[in-house]
């Protein structure tokens, strides 16, 4: 992929909004790194929301490659004219914190540690979801949820079944019936998987 981006002069853009919730910390930006060292440009939007949980803080980085100082400057430049378009001065609070924790030893350690229990957590909560409703509907209709990485999976249920299972028992998902894996624990994940089977029927 990164020989066709670099033979049609396509400078992408690449959003790493969940970086550690997938294989790990260091796996999940493998390719983002093998693309920013491989082709002349880029565009890297990364999120710290989701896996510093500051998400109402909304805080990330935009990071421009670019293939010389002139380059850069005229991006620089640009950038910054647009972040006066938009906000000018964003509230400082998430981007404080992030830069408190990897500017310190300890707290990175601790953060690093912290998201990699997360995550194997979350694939912990996949495979028993996959497994209960595997068990309840004595298909494998739904094996791929524990395949899936992330906090999201879609559980491939439609919109009238997704009003039902609001209505009958009380699951709120949105209406392309995507969930959240990380606010299930063990408890929750079998009764979801009951009132998914129970409105498939």
């Amino acid at each position: 992929m990164i020989e066709i981006l670099s033979n049609n002069g396509v400078i992408p853009f690449v959003d790493i909004a969940y970086q550690g919730f997938g294989d790990g910390l260091e796996q999940d930006a493998r390719f983002t790194r093998k693309l920013a060292s491989r082709l002349p440009q880029c565009l890297i939007a990364a999120s710290c929301s989701k896996n510093f949980g500051i998400y109402r803080e909304r805080t990330g980085i935009l990071i421009a490659v670019t293939p010389n100082l002139k380059q850069q400057t005229i991006t620089q430049e640009n950038l910054a004219f647009l972040n006066r378009q938009n906000f000018s001065f964003p509230p400082d609070h998430g981007a404080r914190l992030v830069t408190m924790i990897l500017g310190s030893e300890n707290l990175r350690k601790s953060w690093i540690q912290e998201l990699e229990e997360t995550r194997l957590n979350m694939l912990d909560l996949r495979q028993k979801l996959a497994s209960q409703l595997c068990q309840k509907t004595n298909s494998d209709r739904f094996n791929f949820l524990g395949h899936h990485r992330g906090m999201f999976s879609r559980i491939g249920i439609s919109p009238n079944q997704v009003e039902k299972i609001r209505t009958d028992f009380g699951v709120y998902m949105v209406d392309d019936s995507r969930i959240n894996i990380a606010g299930l624990n063990k408890h929750t994940v079998p009764l979801l998987a009951t009132a998914i089977t129970q409105i498939i029927k």
